[in-house]
């Protein structure tokens, strides 16, 4: 009789673990505990407020399309591209990660400012980049886009090309494998990609306050806002950082819903049945 085999863990884990998870949970419970329940909606629909939450929203929204628009296509050439020096390229796009946020800042302003690398070539087109709101949804991006790509590209490395073998040997060109197959097949790790690239925008400070500055309405997102209430009134920048995290929860629950999964196989079983319905009959 063959016995059961073993599965788990040790029990002593659950002390690490346990450790781990009040290190995380102790400083949201003590801005719990700390927020004017009272003045809780007055502080966070002040004018300020609402317009940094805003702003937030709207570049945030912005960047993560930027971070699609360019990220997807550098994921599938990293994952599946062959090409010399592809391990520095794939260091260097994850590079932001790593980086401090004022350095990632300094960096964008030595790039757009109108003493940077490209500022006399913008500055004859008109265009204004530092302390504007193209600043903030520029220096989200710089810190977003490495979640998509990361995302993507570790799905790419674990989908096989069969389908996409197969739907070459009926006809179909590069593109057609592209938006039919590929980006089908990689749907949850987009919405993963994106609601984090999302959360990481919405979330962005350094890079933010060094490129774009603070000005209400135009620069200041809800973390800066937080920042500047903290010495103006202490009381609206517990209430807005609660604010803040509850919406950060929000998205990385989104991100984490099981419905990915079952859209993916839905996505997957209407391509089957295309591809069954237009192959040729067996000879």
């Amino acid at each position: 009789m063959n016995r059961p085999a073993r599965r788990g863990y040790p029990a002593w884990l659950w002390i690490p673990a346990g450790l781990g998870a009040v290190f995380v949970l102790l400083p949201l419970v003590a801005i719990v505990t700390h927020v004017d329940w009272p003045h809780f909606g007055e502080l966070v629909t002040s004018a300020s407020s609402s317009a940094a939450l805003q702003l937030s929203i709207q570049t945030a929204l912005l960047s993560t399309v930027v971070c699609i628009v360019l990220g997807v296509p550098m994921a599938i050439v990293l994952a599946r591209g062959r090409f010399p020096g592809q391990s520095i390229a794939r260091a260097l796009v994850l590079v932001p990660l790593v980086m401090p946020p004022v350095v990632s800042g300094l960096a964008l302003l030595y790039a757009v400012g109108s003493r940077g690398l490209l500022g006399p070539v913008l500055l004859k087109l008109g265009l204004q980049v530092p302390f504007s709101t193209a600043a903030v949804v520029l220096a989200q991006s710089f810190v977003s886009l490495p979640f998509i790509v990361i995302s993507l590209e570790g799905a790419l490395r674990t989908v096989t090309e069969t389908h996409d073998e197969i739907a070459f040997a009926y006809g179909a060109s590069r593109t057609q494998v592209l938006f039919k197959i590929t980006l089908p097949s990689l749907a949850p790790a987009l919405i993963s990609g994106t609601v984090l690239s999302f959360a990481r925008a919405l979330g962005e400070f350094g890079a933010t306050i060094t490129v774009a500055g603070s000005l209400q309405g135009v620069t200041r997102t809800l973390p800066l806002e937080i920042y500047l209430q903290n010495n103006l009134n202490p009381d609206a920048a517990v209430a807005l950082s609660l604010l803040l995290v509850v919406i950060a929860l929000a998205v990385v629950l989104v991100a984490g819903q099981p419905w990915r999964r079952a859209a993916l196989a839905e996505l997957l079983d209407v391509f089957n049945g295309d591809a069954g319905r237009k192959a040729p009959a067996p000879r």
